[in-house]
């Protein structure tokens, strides 16, 4: 396996880490990256929506008490089978979307352009919900979410399937504009996270799984690893960061990019690999 290849992707598994769980969209990122770095084919493709895998086992490491405890409860307990149907309601959306659309989103919408306009529009939308009144909040817990709640919030999620938007940002900024908590919208986007990319990356591997080879196999490994480590340390951190900040510095940090992509783009000073 060619090294030069194998820091690529080290480099995208960083990069889906980090960026996985903020609202700032992995996929946009890792569009842009990939870009940068000149990995960009059809396997490229399939090599970004896989390694989201490695970012979800270190939200189920983080969240494990939780889950292991839901799972343990499920065949007695009405509040854990009512959070554990929460979730399935909230990932129903997607994948239905997904299935109908897929196709026509990947063929015509993953351009540096398009990620770059979303990042903007997702920023401003960021700071119009951080400036809601706190009164307006009514879920304190992903406990006390009901089915519509979940509903909604994974109606919001399918926003992501346009590169740049982010599943995180939908999820958690949707969460919060429907009446959830900063920390309920963001305990549920990363539950709902766990079966709406871990079915991704399945689907995707199955669906283009003539592209692959034995040979791919230390190439998917470096990125799911770097994914894993980078989004343990990221999950930690937000969870701590959330309790005492808004989400504002990341919606300037969105507009501030997008505008960057777009001014580079335009002016030839960077090739997007459009």
């Amino acid at each position: 396996m060619d090294t030069l290849l194998l820091l690529k992707a080290a480099i995208m598994g960083v990069v889906e880490g980090l960026t996985e769980f903020l609202p700032i969209s992995s996929t946009g990122h890792l569009i842009l990256a990939g870009s940068l770095l000149g990995f960009t084919d059809e396997k490229a493709k399939v090599f970004d929506i896989a390694i989201q895998t490695g970012a979800i086992f270190a939200v189920v490491l983080v969240y494990w008490e939780k889950i292991r405890s839901t799972v343990v409860a499920l065949p007695s307990s009405r509040q854990a089978q009512k959070f554990a149907l929460n979730v399935l309601i909230g990932f129903l959306p997607a994948v239905v979307l997904a299935l109908i659309f897929g196709k026509f989103i990947k063929a015509h919408l993953f351009t540096p352009t398009v990620v770059a306009t979303t990042f903007i529009l997702g920023g401003f939308i960021i700071l119009w919900a951080e400036r809601r009144p706190a009164s307006a909040t009514r879920v304190h817990s992903v406990d006390d979410m009901t089915a519509l709640d979940a509903l909604k919030v994974g109606l919001v999620q399918c926003l992501a399937m346009i590169p740049g938007t982010s599943r995180s940002g939908s999820t958690i900024i949707g969460g919060m504009l429907m009446g959830l908590s900063r920390k309920a919208a963001t305990d549920f986007s990363f539950f709902l996270a766990i079966p709406t990319l871990i079915g991704a990356g399945v689907y995707s591997l199955y669906k283009e799984r003539a592209l692959l080879s034995a040979a791919d196999i230390p190439l998917f490994a470096v990125g799911l690893i770097f994914s894993f480590i980078s989004a343990w340390i990221c999950v930690r951190w937000l969870l701590r960061y959330i309790s005492s900040h808004s989400f504002v510095p990341f919606a300037w940090y969105r507009i501030a990019f997008g505008i960057i992509v777009l001014a580079t783009a335009y002016s030839g000073l960077v090739s997007w690999h459009e």
